[in-house]
């Protein structure tokens, strides 16, 4: 439970920082943690003219390889999913839309860094 806990708070963190870092970077932030009928889309912004679904992944360490390859194919499935369950739902499914990715390594270190990871792929619609 302890460890849940601590990957929640973790968690929450890697999100308020990667928000920060997209807000530096220009992005007009419209949600954080947005539940679809598909799961829970981490951060949506506009940026560019695109609506942006942003996924944030955080690793303390990369025992386990780096933030960025963690977003697996499956996960960009999942995310595509819940993408186009929210243009509909918003009445924007004409608006153009792109997928990045905030990989934050080194979460709570001195040796941290956050990169923004503009197109990190493409779908078909």
């Amino acid at each position: 439970m302890r460890e849940q806990s601590s990957n929640q708070t973790l968690g929450k963190l890697g999100e308020s920082l990667a928000v920060a870092e997209l807000a530096r970077h220009g992005y007009a932030i419209i949600a954080t943690r947005h539940r679809t009928r598909f799961g829970e889309i981490d951060i949506i912004a506009e940026h560019r003219g695109a609506v942006v679904f942003v996924e944030v992944k955080a690793r303390r360490t990369n025992r386990r390889g780096s933030a960025a390859e963690a977003v697996t194919p499956r996960k960009r499935r999942r995310l595509a999913a819940m993408a186009l369950d929210y243009l509909a739902w918003t009445g924007r499914l004409d608006t153009p839309c792109r997928f990045d990715v905030v990989a934050i390594d080194g979460l709570a270190s001195d040796a941290m860094t956050i990169r923004v990871i503009e197109d990190a792929w493409t779908i078909d619609r």
